[in-house]
């Protein structure tokens, strides 16, 4: 057993710092308060071929796995640029999956280069106002008529919408009452983001200003045949294989944002002189900054668990969840502890403890509750009754 990162993932990680040095403190700080995607950010990562960490070779990718990508997504908010400057490639990097996939040469061909080389940004639409995390009972249809479909529909929570060129979008084309089971009848597809048929409302939100989250009313979308994944009604199928990279993902950006979180506050209190000493003098300062070192020492561990079991090929839908809800936790414990460790200018921006800690909890909260996560434990590894 080696837990050793192989000199691959040492340059890996290396090679992403040295991008992401030349986006400091400022720029983020910047960009919190004034919003706007980074696009220079965005465009330096696409330069270097990041965007297509994870995609295949021959359409341009690294063809590296879900490990090297974890890694990567916890470097880029580990760096200062936290989840902010991890969202905005972070649809790139799994978004897509269900294409490389499902998809046809011909699509694969079609899709996957202007994303990798970042000339196409694009954005996912699955989750709707009144369904919440219960995707099988979406309301959005497509509805086909001759070689096209036309849907109408709202979607919600949608990140990058405001810049992005395409969307993959979940909708129903079967009505609910009239198959077998409710994950039949869904489909999935790939298209241009209309903005004639789609009206994008930004949400003003707690943190990650510089990621735009949007409302999406669909009215009349006409989407070619061919710009759908794989088979009509299979689409909650397709996005399944997507969903555990994505929670891989996310579980490794909490990390970096709980580490760059706990250098500050270990910095800080090594600095900040009350009654003649060094705050981090005092056990009460220096325990609980240890304690989340070790919580962030087991979320690693725990991630990198389940990249390892997706890449070579097992089960990993308990570790994916559990990864993603322990990470989530443990980086919020990180970014608290490190606003209370500055004390009062905790509270100042000028800091970033406070912006990491608005951040935070955005892990905690997607892309899956931690209610449905130790409810899916529950069921999936101990054997207890479906609760919901």
């Amino acid at each position: 057993m080696n837990f050793a990162l192989t000199e691959e993932q040492v340059a890996i990680r290396a090679a992403v710092e040295e991008i992401c040095a030349g986006f400091g403190d400022d720029y983020w700080l910047k960009k919190d308060k004034e919003g706007g995607f980074p696009e220079d950010f965005y465009a330096a990562m696409a330069k270097a071929g990041w965007l297509g960490i994870a995609m295949p070779t021959e359409y341009g990718g690294a063809g590296l796995g879900i490990s090297e990508a974890a890694l990567m997504m916890e470097t880029v908010s580990g760096s200062g640029a936290g989840l902010a400057g991890a969202s905005a490639i972070h649809m790139n990097v799994f978004g897509l999956h269900p294409v490389v996939v499902y998809g046809t040469h011909e699509q694969k061909a079609r899709w996957l280069p202007p994303v990798i080389n970042g000339e196409t940004k694009a954005c996912f639409g699955v989750t709707e106002p009144n369904t919440g995390l219960n995707t099988l009972k979406l309301k959005t249809m497509a509805v086909r008529k001759g070689d096209r479909y036309i849907v109408n529909g709202q979607k919600i929570w949608i990140s990058t919408a405001q810049v992005a060129h395409k969307i993959m979008l979940l909708a129903r084309t079967t009505p609910i009452d009239q198959v077998k089971s409710p994950t039949h009848g869904l489909s999935l597809f790939y298209t241009d983001l209309d903005r004639t048929k789609i009206e994008v409302r930004e949400i003003e939100k707690l943190g990650r200003k510089a990621v735009d989250s949007n409302q999406l009313f669909i009215d009349g979308l006409e989407i070619p045949v061919e710009d759908m994944i794989g088979e009509e009604g299979r689409g909650f199928e397709y996005i399944l294989h997507g969903l555990n990279p994505e929670r891989i993902l996310v579980a490794a950006e909490a990390v970096g944002l709980g580490r760059v979180a706990l250098r500050r506050a270990a910095r800080y209190a090594g600095e900040r002189i009350v009654f003649d000493r060094p705050i981090g003098k005092n056990q009460g300062i220096q325990h609980p900054l240890a304690e989340r070192w070790v919580e962030l020492e087991a979320s690693t561990l725990l991630y990198q668990k389940a990249a390892w079991l997706y890449d070579q090929g097992k089960p990993c839908g308990a570790e994916a969840n559990a990864a993603k809800f322990f990470c989530a936790e443990s980086g919020f414990r990180a970014c608290e502890t490190a606003v209370l460790t500055h004390g009062g200018m905790g509270y100042a921006k000028e800091y970033h403890v406070e912006r990491h800690f608005r951040e935070s909890m955005l892990p905690r909260i997607t892309p899956i509750t931690p209610q449905l996560i130790l409810s899916f434990i529950a069921e999936k590894v101990l054997g207890l009754p479906k609760s919901y």
